[in-house]
């Protein structure tokens, strides 16, 4: 029941209606419909206010955009699909884990149990460098063996030698058994599980709250559906990051001088479609299959081999160049019997 005179508490009604003032001053200011949320009115804001030197930066304003187009995505639509995952079973070798960090170029790797769908948790490279020293440390002191390692420098003055390795005290890595399985290290580490439909953001704030960097997609069936990284979400706010050891990544599809096109496994299905001209996917397909690497898996209705030959209903076929026993690498994309053979259900795309 209101009393007339009553002032409101802790200026909550006063703060309200300043607040909404604001909000209605500047979408009167830019002519926009007052259904507009403040999303809307700041993203219309950054694309079509007049810029001035003492403004925002080009870079300023992508950044802003990109912060707020982050709020909108949900987990699947950062997420790496299942096809392009990197991981290794957790009876795979210390020598395949470190030839896989080697390989890859990453800092974690998702370790699972037979398949991808019995996740058990991921490996960070730090500690698997902190696992080797202490199994690769001599004598009484291993506890503190790190704190007897030298720099190549000083390393090279006491030993004179020119690469200073064997410089390096209270070490020796010949004693490291790389034919161990990873259970032996005991370095593993747990992982978030989330579901696809959740908010990007709030999977970020998730992984600031718990220090876990990565996190597994799990299908509504309670298998892996993709992996998302803590750099993965970074990304779409600042856009990419290279550090040092990243090199320049190859363009998805190349043609080489015959004319064959050959393309990578982790292709996004739409890149392609728009290279080709054509549609690759029935609609039911659309949510199920991200990449090239997933279109052929669901073609063959399991992983299938090097140098194995599929055939799309469009006609094209796709031959795979290189594969593991884990996932597709390269695939060539012949083209010569499109439509020829084909039903007819390859529709070309428009412009």
């Amino acid at each position: 029941m209101s009393i007339e005179g009553e002032h409101p508490r802790n200026g909550s009604s006063s703060e309200g209606s300043e607040s909404q003032s604001w909000l209605g001053s500047l979408i009167s200011r830019l002519r926009l419909p007052s259904t507009q949320t403040l999303r809307d009115v700041l993203e219309h804001t950054l694309k079509t206010e007049a810029k001035s030197e003492d403004e925002l930066s080009a870079e300023e304003r992508n950044m802003m955009l990109r912060l707020l187009h982050f709020g909108r995505l949900r987990v699947e639509d950062v997420m790496v699909p299942r096809a392009d995952i990197i991981a290794l079973d957790e009876n795979d070798t210390l020598g395949d884990l470190l030839a896989t960090f080697q390989e890859a170029g990453v800092s974690r790797i998702p370790i699972f149990r037979e398949t991808l769908d019995d996740p058990r948790g991921m490996i960070h490279v730090k500690d698997v460098m902190n696992w080797l020293i202490k199994q690769a440390a001599i004598g009484p002191g291993k506890e503190t063996a790190t704190s007897t390692i030298q720099t190549p420098q000083s390393a090279r003055q006491e030993s004179g030698t020119a690469d200073g390795v064997t410089g390096l005290r209270g070490l020796d890595f010949s004693k490291v058994d790389l034919t161990q399985p990873l259970t032996v290290a005991k370095i593993r580490r747990p992982v978030l599980y989330v579901p696809p439909s959740m908010p990007a953001m709030q999977l970020l704030v998730r992984m600031q709250a718990t220090r876990n960097h990565m996190a597994i997609v799990i299908d509504e069936y309670g298998g892996t559906d993709g992996l998302v990284t803590i750099e993965d979400l970074v990304e779409e706010i600042v856009g990419d990051i290279a550090d040092e050891h990243d090199e320049a990544e190859e363009a998805n599809i190349v043609t080489d001088a015959r004319g064959t096109v050959i393309a990578a496994a982790r292709t996004p299905i739409d890149e392609l479609e728009e290279y080709l001209g054509i549609k690759l996917l029935q609609p039911d397909q659309e949510e199920e299959i991200d990449t090239l690497g997933g279109l052929v898996f669901a073609l063959v209705g399991r992983l299938p081999a090097q140098g194995e030959r599929v055939q799309h209903p469009s006609g094209i076929v796709f031959e795979v160049l290189e594969a593991d026993e884990r996932r597709i690498m390269r695939v060539k994309v012949d083209t010569s019997l499109l439509n020829a053979e084909g039903n007819g259900n390859a529709a070309a795309l428009g412009h």
